[in-house]
């Protein structure tokens, strides 16, 4: 559900982007951007099911299943679109969108005996365009309203927050990771200010902007790639905006999607920690039964032994 409704609202953004507020891409990108997301998500889940010997999850279901299938790699390839500027570099492009659908596949992690992939696949694509082509940039914020008055701009703002606030309330249950990334960014706003001399005002008005919005309700709040327990939730969202801090502090630009991505890895490796303790703990606990059991056949014909 909350997939399917991300979807449609993504896609609708995507519609009024390129007709009415002024996105800077050229319209027949998402198209292409679509297209590569879905191919390289069939392609490896051909791959993935004959591998595993199961049958590929977008078979079995129709159309419904196939779109179910679907609607991550639909999301992923928009977003990474939407989020980025890549001047006419089509192909870097592309990359991103490979790149952010592989990661899935590739950078999993065993959790309740399942394979979970950790990285939040747009945050990612985006960082390794950004890192790997240093020309490369974001969106430029005023794309989201650029084609509109002030008056309306701010009343997109307040829908975008509506609906994703009633979206994380509602379906993925983020409510408090987006409370710990809010409360922990505004404080270091204002702590960069006292310490480091950052424009106060400036740096918390950031959190006024469509683009800021549309990060907190839809990017960092990836039911996926997030903890569940309301304290973890909390966490992850404090720790993405502290490492937002060191970034700005180290005059790192794009700071907020190299942030995402460090929080993503840091907890993909402490669930591959929890996962080698648990597996350790269990073969210990195997080693100890299969002793007990060995010596209890001996100790009943020793008893045998003696009573004879």
């Amino acid at each position: 559900m909350a997939l399917r409704r991300f979807a449609i609202s993504i896609t609708v953004f995507n519609i009024l982007g390129y007709t009415v507020l002024g996105f800077e891409q050229p319209w027949t990108w998402p198209l292409i951007a679509l297209a590569t997301a879905y191919t390289t998500e069939t392609a490896l889940e051909l791959v993935g099911a004959k591998v595993e010997g199961r049958r590929p999850r977008f078979l079995g279901n129709g159309l419904p299943g196939m779109l179910e299938f679907l609607y991550p790699s639909h999301i992923t390839g928009l977003a990474l679109n939407m989020l980025t500027y890549v001047n006419d570099r089509l192909p870097v492009m592309m990359f991103g969108v490979v790149f952010a659908v592989s990661a899935k596949w590739v950078l999993r992690v065993p959790v309740r005996g399942r394979l979970r992939h950790y990285m939040n696949p747009s945050n990612f694509g985006i960082a390794a365009i950004l890192v790997l082509f240093p020309w490369a940039s974001i969106a430029p914020p005023y794309h989201f309203t650029e084609h509109v008055n002030t008056p309306f701009g701010w009343l997109i703002v307040l829908g975008i927050l509506m609906s994703g606030t009633i979206l994380n309330a509602k379906l993925t249950g983020r409510m408090w990771l987006i409370a710990g990334w809010l409360g922990t960014f505004a404080l270091q706003a204002v702590l960069r200010g006292l310490v480091f001399g950052t424009s106060i005002p400036a740096a918390l008005g950031m959190m006024t902007g469509v683009a800021f919005v549309l990060f907190t309700n839809y990017m960092i709040t990836d039911p996926g790639t997030t903890p569940s327990k309301p304290a973890n939730q909390v966490a992850f969202g404090a720790g993405v905006a502290l490492l937002y801090a060191l970034f700005m502090i180290a005059h790192i630009a794009y700071g907020i999607f190299f942030a995402t991505a460090l929080t993503c890895l840091i907890r993909g490796l402490y669930l591959w920690y929890v996962h080698f303790r648990d597996r350790g703990h269990d073969e210990r606990q195997a080693t100890v039964l299969r002793a007990a059991a060995a010596s209890a056949p001996a100790a009943e014909a020793s008893g045998k032994v003696a009573a004879v």
